[in-house]
């Protein structure tokens, strides 16, 4: 092949003259890489003159160029020019795309076949649907006509009612049913009002009044707090809003630490439910567990390791007021049955503003005293016979003092109520879920009329449903 190409070269470049001799030589230099060398004794010169004529010079430039493309040719295994074999690994790619292309190509055409198939189911629903619009109205038949109800003014009243036995048929009672015309005709009816069932005027009063604690509803989970100090907490509403805050406004503490002093604030639930908060506080002072509330623009809360109350107010961002709880035990000494120092657990509701603790003298009973919001000062205190570290939790609503069975329990109760409006106690059993199986909070929302928990790390709220209050 080689003595072929050096052949056909030297005849080109000497037009065809082929009795003079050309070679043609391939080998490496000195960087090892591929060098070819082509030389053919000048049919007319001895040798190289000085300077070259311009005719002859562009007539050696276009031989060289026709040199140079043969040479790549020759090179790159161009099957046209020398007769190369293609590439066995390029040939079978190409065969495999080849194949490919044909099974793209029969997808293709299998998907062209299945739309026009919608098409054509599309289009017979079409012609059906005009079909039934273009149908004129038929008269209800005899059968179905005494099975109807009587229309106009007496359906509603067939509803309430029920069935009084045999009925008439719906064209003798209604003139507007009879069928006149197939075009298109009016149906006509009057409405009578009827006065709600007394059970149901009786579940609205209840609840909207004061009256006993009947029902706590399923938990609803709104935040999961994040990391180890969520796991205990507090979360609140004011229900006496001030500004700079609307009465929207949700407050929240993580109250493990040993010194809580983050108040964090959300514009409402969502913000809430989103993690967002609008407004965060460093308290001057830190927090004492989970029995912390909010009313009238400030937060109440127990400082740590004492049994002192505080009021922080929020417009100033400064302490308000304080005053020692009399007696009150503190930082272990009368918790819930959980623990986590919850001696204190102050509350708010219908009435005003509630401490709810134990005291030496009363050996560790429940005392519930009525605060003084500006001042702190005890206004009435009421001493109860249940033991405070054989409850969960407790919380006020309207002047009552209810108490959780059980923080663990999944299925639990409000076992106890405390009537200061009567000073009488009773044992009472309202079902209340613990979801998440570590409820460290429970107090009453008197804005929306739920309870608010806090249960091993999740902010979760029970419906409450309040039985009607009893005549004077």
């Amino acid at each position: 092949m080689w003595l072929q190409v050096a052949v056909c070269l030297s005849c080109l470049l000497l037009g065809g003259q082929g009795q003079e001799r050309a070679a043609f030589y391939r080998s490496n230099d000195r960087n090892s890489r591929c060098q070819y060398t082509f030389t053919v004794a000048s049919p007319a010169e001895s040798s190289c003159p000085t300077a070259v004529g311009g005719a002859e010079m562009d007539s050696l430039k276009s031989r060289l160029t026709l040199l140079e493309s043969l040479v790549s040719r020759l090179v790159g295994g161009d099957a046209g020019a020398v007769g190369a074999v293609p590439d066995a690994g390029l040939q079978e790619a190409y065969t495999q795309a080849m194949g490919e292309n044909s099974q793209l190509q029969r997808d293709k055409e299998r998907l062209d076949r299945q739309v026009q198939e919608l098409q054509r189911r599309v289009e017979e629903q079409r012609q059906e649907t005009e079909r039934l619009l273009a149908r004129p109205c038929q008269a209800p038949s005899a059968a179905l006509q005494d099975q109807r109800p009587a229309s106009g003014s007496n359906i509603l009243s067939h509803l309430v009612s029920g069935n009084r036995g045999q009925s008439e048929t719906v064209g003798a009672r209604d003139p507007a049913w009879q069928h006149g015309s197939p075009g298109y005709q009016e149906l006509k009816a009057e409405v009578t009002e009827v006065p709600a069932p007394k059970q149901i005027q009786e579940s609205s009063q209840e609840n909207t009044g004061c009256g006993e604690l009947v029902s706590i509803g399923e938990p609803v989970s709104h935040r999961r707090a994040e990391g180890i100090a969520g796991k205990y907490g507090v979360w609140m509403q004011d229900p006496e809003a001030v500004a700079p805050y609307g009465t929207q406004m949700l407050w929240r503490i993580n109250t493990v630490g040993t010194e809580v002093r983050e108040l964090f604030g959300y514009e409402d639930m969502d913000q809430l439910s989103l993690g967002f908060p609008t407004k965060v506080l460093l308290l001057p002072e830190p927090v004492e567990s989970t029995g912390a509330t909010m009313y009238r623009g400030s937060l109440y809360y127990q400082r740590r390791r004492s049994r002192t109350l505080l009021r922080y107010d929020l417009a100033t961002e400064s302490i308000a007021s304080r005053r020692d709880l009399p007696h009150a035990g503190f930082h272990g000494q009368f918790p819930y049955s959980w623990g986590g120092y919850t001696d204190i657990d102050l509350a708010v509701d219908e009435q005003g503003l509630w401490a709810i603790y134990s005291t030496n003298k009363a050996k560790g009973a429940i005392v519930a005293s009525q605060l003084d919001p500006n001042s702190l000062e005890v206004k009435k205190s009421w001493e109860t016979n249940i033991r405070k570290n054989t409850v969960a939790n407790a919380f006020m609503i309207c002047g009552r003092l209810y108490t959780v069975a059980s923080y663990s329990s999944p299925n639990t109760t409000v076992n106890y109520m405390f009537d200061t409006a009567t000073s009488e106690s009773k044992s009472v059993a309202v079902p209340l879920r613990n979801r998440y199986r570590y409820n460290s909070m429970v107090d009453y929302n008197r804005v929306q009329r739920k309870l608010f928990a806090w249960d091993n790390f999740h902010m979760v709220s029970y419906d409450v449903r309040l039985g009607k209050p009893e005549a004077n």
